[in-house]
């Protein structure tokens, strides 16, 4: 089933209201997106930066995966919400990728549609640094990666779906991931290493709408559904 004309607005609509009134999370940005960038992604300071723990571990090889421009697609909709955070949220800034390159591997899974785009762009702006400031953690030559400890279906999820009956494409589905974003980088020859918690929803449109899942909407990072 297709969303036609003013339809997708109004379900999103629907699920926005029934996610504040039944999860009592506050209102997503699933139409107009997050207002401001998570402050964990502005630029480190050199204050800040030196003042970065030293003894936090260094995440291994094995979870510093290089970027590809390919999320590998699956018609599971926990196994590829885990791939697009991984996508997401592995980057270099000395890889000679800029930010846009990570959001677009996003929006390259996204509705096929093209009707929840511009939404899903706008959604990304939480997710990543701004040019200015990625220019900024190449002085730092940081890198970021993510330890995923969980995805699933939220439990609330059944009851926001059932609420909004026909009115949700089917195969219309939220998974949120929770986990460890880790950064590291060089603060005068010496290595640096912060970790801090993370938590957001997908939601994906997958089986029997496409035969594979794609990505919809983002709720806004640290705004999961629970």
């Amino acid at each position: 089933m297709r969303f036609t004309g003013r339809r997708p607005i109004i379900v999103l609509t629907v699920i926005i209201v029934l996610a504040a009134g039944v999860a009592g999370i506050g209102i997503y940005g699933l139409v107009r997106g997050p207002a401001h960038a998570a402050p964990a992604l502005s630029p480190p300071t050199p204050a800040a930066t030196a003042s970065a723990p030293t003894t936090s571990p260094t995440p291994t090889p094995s979870v510093l995966q290089p970027h590809s421009s390919a999320i590998p697609e699956s018609g599971d909709p926990v196994v590829f919400a885990r791939s697009v955070a991984q996508a997401l949220f592995t980057w270099d800034t000395m890889s000679g990728l800029a930010p846009s390159d990570y959001s677009n591997a996003v929006v390259g899974v996204g509705d096929p549609s093209g009707l929840e785009t511009p939404g899903l762009v706008s959604d990304l702006v939480g997710y990543l640094p701004s040019t200015d400031a990625w220019h900024e953690l190449q002085h730092f030559q940081t890198r970021q990666s993510i330890t995923i400890d969980s995805a699933a279906i939220p439990p609330d999820w059944p009851q926001l779906k059932a609420e909004a009956g026909t009115q949700l494409r089917a195969g219309t589905v939220a998974v949120t991931v929770t986990g460890t974003r880790h950064r590291t980088g060089t603060w005068e020859g010496v290595d640096q290493a912060s970790d801090s918690p993370v938590a957001f929803t997908m939601f994906l449109a997958c089986r029997p709408s496409f035969p594979v899942c794609h990505v919809l909407r983002l709720s806004q990072l640290g705004t999961p559904l629970k």
